[in-house]
């Protein structure tokens, strides 16, 4: 049985990182000229809006994924205008790729606060590297509650990150591929995409490709976290 206490902080975890993720998009659609989501309120880091909106995804599904795996996966999601993103398909290329980099900011910023704790004398290198546990501290109280917290937003938003830059739809990464076409073939690609299918199909493909990716990424990750150490 999992420990209830690593759920709360894998929930916390899970709803500040997609928040933030769902956020990141309402705010650059915005400032790219789709009111959307900034008018269903969405542009905001209150889990409120966010919850309401896909009460399965961020409450249901993550609850179910930690009861049965010891981490959490699910989803949010942000309104937005199709016809804006028929005629400005690069901008909402942007608005796509804008939820990602949220997660790798939050990743990054996540490492810091490993690398600035063990500066301090607060955390160091675990004997073994998990999900949960990138960092640790001597055990009990607050540091060892922070230790915990800061390896899943690490591990989580580098998964985060990782899964939805993949380029299959419903995913942002198959959002972001007009960056990298002409105007024509950018038409032609959002033609296919929005066939209903493909995004089962899609999901499919993306759980079973992120199997091979997110392991090597990871460990990448720890070895960047910690130069000179060796973890398998």
């Amino acid at each position: 049985m999992p420990n209830l206490a690593d759920g709360f902080l894998w929930y916390l975890a899970f709803l500040f990182s997609t928040v933030f993720h769902e956020a990141a998009h309402a705010l650059l659609a915005y400032k790219l000229g789709d009111p959307t989501a900034y008018e269903g309120g969405q542009v905001t880091l209150n889990p409120a809006p966010h919850i309401r909106r896909e009460p399965f995804g961020t409450v249901a599904v993550p609850l179910i994924s930690f009861l049965m795996g010891g981490w959490m996966i699910g989803w949010a999601s942000t309104p937005y205008d199709p016809s804006w993103a028929q005629r400005f398909p690069k901008r909402s290329a942007f608005m796509a790729l804008a939820g990602p980099s949220s997660n790798l900011l939050l990743a990054v910023a996540a490492g810091l606060l490993i690398r600035l704790g063990m500066t301090g004398g607060v955390f160091y290198p675990p004997n073994t590297i998990t999900l949960s546990q990138v960092t640790a501290a001597a055990p009990g109280g607050l540091f060892s509650a922070a230790a915990a917290l800061v390896s899943i937003f690490f591990t989580l938003n580098i998964l985060l990150f990782l899964f939805n830059l993949l380029p299959f739809p419903p995913l942002d990464g198959s959002g972001i591929v007009p960056l990298f076409l002409t105007e024509r073939a950018t038409v032609k690609y959002m033609d296919f995409m929005h066939n209903p299918a493909f995004g089962l199909i899609g999901l499919i493909l993306a759980w079973n490709a992120f199997d091979y990716i997110f392991g090597p990424v990871h460990l990448l990750a720890i070895q960047l976290l910690y130069p000179g150490l060796e973890y398998r």
